[in-house]
């Protein structure tokens, strides 16, 4: 058995008191901040309430950097390849972030407050830096930091009856990743109809961290009508429904064209774009790996979330499993696999976990609709 030593170098979320009194078992660090990811032993508590009713996650690990000044739209413009222009004051989108060989960095939700300020709503990489650098060497007039905001989610089928017993009827017809301020008893909010799941949901974004716990529990009891519980960005739920988790099945060469996030690229916007020419050049060349789902013959439940395993084909290595999970839904092991584009979908391949070999099957995502 070992510990992890706390350390003023992980932070506690603005939720961290209520996960606690909520039987939170355990955390991961993301950006820095611990993030809840069990509440139970097996996680089916979890599971059951994100896919039949509500569940209350704390996800203030995803954090905002600000853009904010004259300059702050061609900067948001600059940093993704993928058109702005067309995005309205409310609306957020969904962006690869790349470097300038056109690797994902990466794959923020951008959120327009006005026209001179932005959010990126990001997943586990210091963005913060990256866009401060982008902006001196640019010469921009912009200011760039992380705002008093923490994301809090509702998500489950039940999720907009709830929110919608606590904000109004409202709610209902907001598209996905457009957003509106808001407060609950006085509490600032940006509501967002988003969330990392397919199941259906909101984020909200909480604009003052010292309302963390009262948040919670306004949101906790108000939700009880639905039978609501703690939750968590869940494992099994996400790979069953094809989402791509940054830095866990992205590596330092992977591109946007490799994980399904060819549609968020525009090739036509200006060559100021930061990765944009490299993108084209990969466009014009096509990509060699791409991302399949993988289904494991092996009947024994399983999970891979340590590392990659390798696939092979032919006795050839062609790619890895990038993450693994039993499936509730399906019964199976599952999982993704970012392989080679000579591979596709109905190949018979083997995997090496742990100096085992596993008879197993290349198929479409998302595993379920």
């Amino acid at each position: 058995m070992f510990s992890i030593v706390p350390s003023t170098r992980v932070r506690r979320s603005v939720f961290f008191e209520a996960t606690v009194a909520a039987g939170v078992k355990g955390f991961t660090a993301y950006n820095n901040m611990l993030l809840p990811v069990s509440y139970s032993a097996d996680g089916l508590a979890e599971y059951e309430r994100l896919m039949n009713g509500v569940a209350l996650w704390d996800v203030a690990a995803q954090r905002q950097v600000e853009i904010i000044g004259p300059d702050a739209n061609k900067l948001a413009q600059i940093l993704c390849p993928r058109n702005l222009a067309t995005c309205k004051e409310g609306q957020g989108k969904y962006v690869p972030l790349c470097n300038h060989a056109g690797t994902v960095i990466n794959d923020p939700i951008i959120l327009k407050l006005d026209e001179n300020r932005f959010w990126l709503s990001i997943a586990s990489s210091d963005v913060l830096l990256w866009a401060r650098a982008v902006a001196a060497e640019r010469n921009l007039q912009v200011t760039i930091f992380e705002p008093d905001v923490s994301p809090l989610a509702i998500q489950g089928p039940q999720a907009e009856n709830l929110l919608a017993s606590l904000l109004g009827d409202w709610v209902r017809p907001m598209k996905y990743f457009w957003f509106k301020p808001a407060e609950i008893e006085g509490i600032p909010l940006m509501v967002a109809r988003s969330g990392w799941s397919k199941q259906g949901g909101f984020e909200l974004y909480l604009l003052d961290g010292s309302k963390g716990t009262q948040l919670w529990n306004l949101v906790y009891e108000a939700g009880k009508k639905w039978d609501i519980g703690p939750g968590h960005p869940d494992p099994c739920e996400r790979v069953e429904s094809g989402l791509l988790s940054w830095g866990g099945d992205t590596d330092d060469m992977t591109n946007p064209f490799e994980i399904r996030m060819g549609d968020y690229v525009d090739l036509d916007v200006g060559d100021d774009v930061v990765g944009i020419k490299a993108l084209r050049d990969i466009d014009m060349r096509g990509a060699t790996r791409h991302q399949l789902g993988i289904i494991l013959h092996d009947k024994t439940p399983t999970a891979i979330h340590s590392h990659w395993y390798p696939i092979m084909k032919n006795g050839e290595k062609i790619g890895d499993m990038t993450n693994g999970v039993w499936s509730r839904k399906l019964s199976k092991n599952i999982g993704f696999a970012l392989v080679s584009t000579q591979a596709q979908a109905g190949d018979n391949v083997k995997l090496l976990k742990d100096n085992i070999v596993i008879d197993a099957e290349l198929t479409d995502l998302p595993f379920t609709k």
